[in-house]
């Protein structure tokens, strides 16, 4: 079964998440490997969501982390202050997001492109971006890898990565341990240096190559070794995506037309 990049992402995404650990999952394409992950490799993965969902059934993929489906048979209903005050507590192992640009130190923009009080485009902001990316434990990023959103300096930290390198994030107050772990594009993944704090090439899908990569990040990736070449989805993997998470193609786009 022919898979898209937009699958191979998803499924790469969901195969990171361990069983009995706990996600707290932004809206879109992290929902979707969250919810992946509890069909395939980890069926006791405790999803969390920021408006006081925790661990509910998923009979649908929600169309955002605030739906009421987000608290359906959950294991408790609360508010967005006992879920930030658990990843506080430090007991969220990952935060899980996308993002419209993303940098070497793995900070992360939804908030505007160009100038905060003049923009190209203004997005809906930080929601519980910010909280995400300061207090999970790990932080992944699932993105489409462009040159326009892999950049030397993001236009506005909504969620902030290692800020500007080494200490900074201990230096700001943020707990430790904490900040970015692994990126996930249509390209391949990303993880981060632990001296430099920099992003550094991991893996590759089959067909692209280190060049495909660099030519489409406006930085220099730290790369050590030869990537490892990631598996595909499998032909179950993409039917469940298909049939069970997304029938109408809300995340694959083909709801409106495209491919």
């Amino acid at each position: 079964m022919k898979h898209t990049l937009t699958e191979q992402m998803i499924c790469t995404a969901a195969r990171l998440l361990e069983d009995y650990k706990t996600v707290l999952v932004g809206s879109g394409l992290p929902l979707a490997a969250g919810m992946l992950a509890k069909k395939t490799v980890a069926p006791h993965l405790i999803t969390v969501f920021e408006a006081g969902g925790f661990d509910p059934e998923f009979t649908r993929l929600p169309i955002s982390v605030g739906e009421s489906i987000t608290f359906y048979h959950a294991t408790y209903a609360g508010g967005m202050d006992d879920i930030m005050g658990d990843a506080g507590k430090g007991m969220i192992d990952y935060g899980f997001l996308g993002g419209a640009q993303i940098d070497m130190y793995g900070n992360l923009n939804s908030t505007v492109i160009g100038d905060y009080f003049h923009p190209q485009q203004r997005f809906p902001g930080s929601g519980g971006a910010n909280d995400l990316g300061s207090l999970c434990l790990k932080t992944i990023a699932i993105m489409r890898h462009e040159r326009r959103r892999f950049l030397k300096r993001v236009d506005f930290i909504t969620t902030p990565g290692y800020l500007t390198g080494p200490g900074a994030r201990e230096s700001a107050g943020l707990p430790t341990p904490g900040g970015p772990w692994r990126v996930v594009t249509t390209l391949g993944t990303m993880g981060f240096d632990d001296e430099t704090k920099r992003m550094e090439l991991l893996g590759l899908y089959e067909g692209v190559t280190k060049d495909d990569v660099i030519r489409e990040t406006d930085f220099d990736l730290i790369i050590k070794k030869e990537p490892e070449i990631l598996p595909p989805p499998t032909a179950e993997e993409v039917r469940i995506f298909r049939e069970e998470i997304d029938p109408i193609g809300v995340i694959s786009g083909k709801s409106k037309g495209k491919d």
